[in-house]
């Protein structure tokens, strides 16, 4: 994937179509996984053609799984918890932090000796956080100053069974020490205070137990996933740049099938329209465990919110373009409990402060957050991407909005999560 050019973006009168959003990432990259230590076939229909997604396919088959991919789908041949093989050499995860730190708990499991790399930006992201509780269970890790490569010296006798509360509200960190669970000798639980994304304990049909504002996930050692069919709704992460492209250009209306609504996930949903949008649900139904549904948006008129507290981790991957809805928006829209930004593909609060600023918006940074006033235009602007896909499209939206022309710099790393992000922009003009 080339991630070098830059694209100019005009501004929009409005955006009218419908819109065939990627498959969830989530999903696709558990699916994968699950399916590559099941005992028998799993087909997965749907499987995006994403870059973060492609990189988790291709360790599952340096993993020694033999995968076949049809027209419709990706056929994978399960070798069950203890099957996979010593791969020829590293292990690239590209850009994905999904695929590390999930991955690293099921080789925490395994028989043989493994080495995990990334990309430039994914080489600066922490792993302590899952270096360290992988390491209470006995996983023997190298890490680089707490970032990858991470050598993992995989020894399923050595692992044991924790009872492990997350200190942030992370589904990476929660799946990692739940997928060395299945490799541990008796129940490994992860507790966590804030709710976050709950595509693992879902698709492996894990036990839950609510206490209080808590909440513990269990999972019994030595219990393979089961082979099936997944089916992969759309992203409701890419869904977010529609929406919110939609309800700030007057005169749009756009329609988006199959979308996936877990509900730890929608919290943008609920904030848009907390804010004015015109979001309608329909044809909701359940299909593999999730539910999914048909969005329709209409352009409305934005007011300014204070978004914070539980609700910020299920909506922590829109935090761009929901800063972006601010500043086209009339009022303050404050953004805090948000640190987790920090550490993203990107500093993603420093660039997004940065790429308001340039475009002439009134914003204050905070370690934890931003605010930023709406009722300006904006202008047209240079707009650094840092490498990171979000960022990227989140000004693609605000440059739509725009007087003048935007260039948006490095704009094909869109392609990590959305290929064919700026095709659908101009399809639907």
């Amino acid at each position: 994937m080339s991630v070098s050019s830059d694209r100019i973006i005009e501004p929009a009168d409005a955006l009218v179509g419908e819109v065939e959003l990627p498959a969830d990432k989530s999903i696709a990259h558990r699916s994968a996984m699950f399916a590559a230590v099941a005992d028998g076939t799993s087909r997965i229909v749907g499987f995006p053609n994403a870059a973060d997604p492609q990189s988790t396919l291709s360790c599952v088959k340096a993993l020694g799984v033999r995968v076949e991919e049809a027209e419709d789908a990706v056929v994978v041949h399960g070798e069950g918890l203890h099957g996979l093989r010593a791969p020829d050499g590293i292990l690239d995860c590209g850009n994905s932090g999904t695929t590390m730190r999930l991955l690293s708990g099921m080789l925490a499991g395994q028989s043989f000796q493994s080495t995990l790399i990334g990309d430039e930006s994914l080489s600066v992201r922490p792993m302590g956080r899952i270096t360290s509780p992988l390491g209470e269970m006995g996983a023997q890790i190298e890490s680089t100053d707490g970032h990858a490569p991470l050598v993992i010296h995989g020894s399923p006798e050595r692992l044991r069974p924790i009872s492990y509360r997350l200190p942030v509200a992370s589904a990476q960190v929660k799946s990692c020490v739940l997928l060395a669970g299945l490799y541990a000798d008796g129940e490994t639980s992860v507790v966590e205070s804030k709710p976050s994304r709950d595509h693992t304990e879902r698709m492996l049909g894990l036990s839950r137990l609510e206490m209080g504002n808590e909440r513990i996930i269990t999972v019994k050692g030595g219990t393979a996933p089961k082979a099936r069919m997944w089916s992969i709704p759309g992203d409701f992460s890419a869904a977010a740049f529609m929406l919110v492209a939609a309800s700030v250009l007057d005169g749009s209306l756009i329609r988006m099938p199959r979308v996936g609504l877990n509900p730890t996930r929608t919290g943008l949903l609920d904030v848009l329209r907390a804010m004015g949008a015109d979001i309608q649900i329909q044809n909701e139904r359940e299909v593999s465990g999730e539910p999914i549904g048909d969005l329709v948006v209409r352009s409305a008129p934005l007011s300014g919110i204070r978004v914070d507290g539980e609700i910020v981790p299920n909506l922590i991957d829109e935090i761009p373009i929901l800063a972006v809805a601010g500043a086209l928006s009339d009022g303050v829209t404050e953004i805090r409990d948000a640190g987790e930004l920090r550490h993203k593909e990107s500093d993603r609060i420093a660039a997004v402060v940065a790429g308001l600023r340039a475009m002439g918006a009134d914003v204050e940074e905070f370690e934890d957050g931003l605010a930023v006033t709406g009722g300006k235009p904006l202008n047209g602007a240079d707009i650094a991407t840092h490498h990171d896909h979000r960022i990227a499209m989140a000004f693609a939206i605000a440059a739509l909005a725009a007087k003048g022309r935007s260039t948006i710099r490095d704009a094909a790393i869109a392609d990590v999560s959305f290929p064919g992000f700026y095709d659908t922009l101009d399809r639907i003009r």
